[in-house]
């Protein structure tokens, strides 16, 4: 199903009245619970003198959500909110670096969680799939590897060989992320079980390796840009003869490409999401700062230039926030393949006007937008990895032309 042959939302209606609920929920959540938790979060971590420790606020916080029902909201088949509805709230959680974990969405639990609830074994879903929906472990994701471009998946190279009643992997990934967080228990790995006979794309499978297995070694962590992102993390992880169960094989070998297909599609647009957030933060921030500053005789507010950066950024939300809630509605309607297109466009799109956003509110704060004293810094850098993770900008950017030459080309038949 090509992008001109769906509808855009422009229904009022888009959202149910349990969807409207909840979102103003959420909405009063963050105000009451979620932002005032932020510095107590800062403090409690500073104080603790550890980096890898979780500051008891964040749990304290989740109590809460999950009391009030507002817990595990990405997932449709237990929230019976619509992808479209989710996004929404998505978008009010990235308003704070806390509000996902609040209401048990974060990355990559979610991924992992969808990963579990759509292609996990009975036994699968009862050890690993239970504690993560309830909050109690957390969980990463090991695909990209250090050695090979892993813009093309099937480069990796990191083996799962069957051994009797074990797989052995052996293997290096990094960017695991959420791999420092103590609560990580237990990773998806993605790795190659296919040899060259195979089908491209039916030689990699993933499994289930958990974290304190013998052989599973932390080699360091990643920085991004000189921030080593604790108590969170980004680790670089070498597998070095893990044997795990042979029933850790999650759907079967050869389907790596086939799972992946369904858990990013709706990932992506929760990401592009919360990245909306970002902006909005971002625009407030800028809003609040240039009356606060008077530079040649006149608050920034009153600067031409200023007033043409607020109002382009306006702008730019309003335009990625309906291609977003298109490319859910297409999910919602159609299902996930048939939105490939419009899930890349976003892709494409959001992270790259985030930046953009960001950079015009770092500008506008002078020399404090890139210190400690504002969030700016973390917002770019986060917003900026995007265009990185989940593919980079260029794969989606040939994925749309070829997909738009192919619907061009049908529609002259």
């Amino acid at each position: 199903m090509s992008g001109s042959q769906t509808s855009p939302v422009l229904d009022t209606k888009v959202m149910s009245p349990k969807g409207k609920e909840v979102l103003e929920k959420v909405k009063k959540f963050m105000v009451e619970h979620v932002y005032p938790a932020e510095q107590v979060y800062t403090e409690q971590l500073a104080n603790s003198g550890k980096k890898w420790w979780i500051p008891p606020i964040i749990e304290e916080v989740k109590a809460k959500a999950k009391e009030q029902g507002l817990w595990n909201l990405f997932l449709p088949g237990i929230s019976g909110l619509t992808v479209l509805e989710y996004a929404l709230i998505a978008e009010e959680t990235g308003k704070s670096r806390l509000g996902p974990e609040a209401f048990n969405c974060a990355a990559p639990d979610t991924g992992n969680m969808e990963v579990l609830y759509l292609y996990g074994s009975p036994e699968q879903k009862k050890q690993w799939l239970e504690p993560l929906l309830e909050g109690k472990i957390r969980s990463c994701f090991s695909m990209t590897e250090p050695q090979v471009a892993s813009s093309d998946a099937t480069n990796m190279q990191c083996t799962i060989t069957r051994d009797g009643d074990s797989y052995v992997i052996n293997g290096r990934k990094w960017w695991s992320s959420g791999a420092g967080d103590p609560r990580c228990k237990v990773s998806i790995l993605m790795g190659k079980t296919g040899g060259q006979d195979s089908p491209r794309h039916k030689r990699h499978s993933m499994i289930l390796v958990p974290l304190d297995t013998p052989g599973v070694k932390i080699v360091r962590f990643m920085q991004v840009f000189g921030n080593e992102d604790a108590p969170h993390g980004h680790a670089e992880i070498e597998f070095n003869n893990v044997r795990v169960p042979l029933s850790n094989m999650i759907l079967g070998e050869g389907r790596g490409f086939e799972i992946a297909q369904g858990r990013l599609g709706p990932g992506r647009i929760h990401h592009c999401m919360r990245c909306i957030g970002l902006a909005e933060q971002a625009l407030k921030m800028m809003c609040a700062r240039v009356h606060q500053r008077s530079p040649f005789g006149k608050t920034l507010a009153h600067q031409g230039v200023v007033r043409h950066q607020i109002a382009e950024s306006r702008i730019e939300i309003e335009a990625m926030r309906l291609m977003v809630l298109k490319a859910a509605h297409t999910i919602d309607k159609y299902g996930t393949k048939a939105a490939r297109k419009e899930v890349a466009m976003i892709k494409v799109l959001v992270p790259r006007t985030t930046v953009k956003i960001i950079d015009r509110a770092i500008q506008i704060h002078g020399g404090a937008g890139v210190s400690q004293d504002f969030p700016l810094h973390a917002m770019y850098a986060g917003a900026r990895t995007l265009q990185i993770a989940d593919g980079p900008d260029e794969v989606h950017l040939s994925s749309v032309a070829l997909q738009e030459m192919r619907d061009q080309l049908n529609a002259k038949l």
